[in-house]
């Protein structure tokens, strides 16, 4: 299918899918969902459950809402999602805090900004040897001895922020902004 003039380039970044053998999410059904519901140039990206589409002009949050009842309906998988648009994907990329070695970086993709004082409260906290930095609705994240070993999970995270998100690594992020740059 050609894409409209009018579309928008998204990217759904899906939270808690594929996890271990937890709520599965077959990427070639989700892109066919996906197209079901009028989405347009559907690719996903690894196994994480990350599409870039394009897609009508939608509301972020009612489009984010449809996205997350398809899936419950198709898959059985509650996964709220989190959408950004190419230019806040290469916004944070852009940003990244913590310098040129991004091999240790990863984002948290947040459905919402937190409150002021939660994230003025999260970085007074000492996480050392961990970094984390909030940026409107995304967190930056620096594990220098690896996630498997994080005191900062993204659990946590959640709660001192009160908002959810959803993780990636910074190669998932970088690529992810680099084929949404494409569309």
């Amino acid at each position: 299918m050609a894409p409209s003039s009018a579309s928008s380039t998204w990217v759904a970044l899906l939270r808690g899918v594929n996890l271990a053998s937890r709520n599965r999410v077959p990427m070639a059904g989700l892109r066919e969902l996906y197209e079901e519901l009028g989405c347009e140039d559907v690719k996903t990206y690894i196994a994480s459950g990350n599409v870039v589409f394009r897609r009508g002009k939608a509301d972020r949050e009612a489009l984010a809402r449809e996205l997350q009842r398809a899936t419950k309906e198709r898959f059985g998988v509650d996964a709220r999602v989190a959408l950004r648009t190419p230019a806040e994907l290469a916004r944070v990329v852009r940003a990244h805090p913590f310098g040129k070695d991004t091999s240790r970086s990863f984002v948290s993709f947040l459905l919402e900004k937190p409150e002021a004082a939660r994230v003025r409260a999260l970085a007074r906290e000492d996480l050392a040897p961990e970094e984390v930095k909030v940026v409107g609705a995304n967190a930056y994240l620096r594990y220098p001895v690896g996630l498997a070993r994080a005191q900062l999970t993204g659990a946590r995270l959640e709660r001192k922020l009160g908002v959810a998100g959803t993780v990636r690594n910074w190669r998932t992020v970088a690529r992810l902004a680099e084929m949404a740059a494409d569309r």
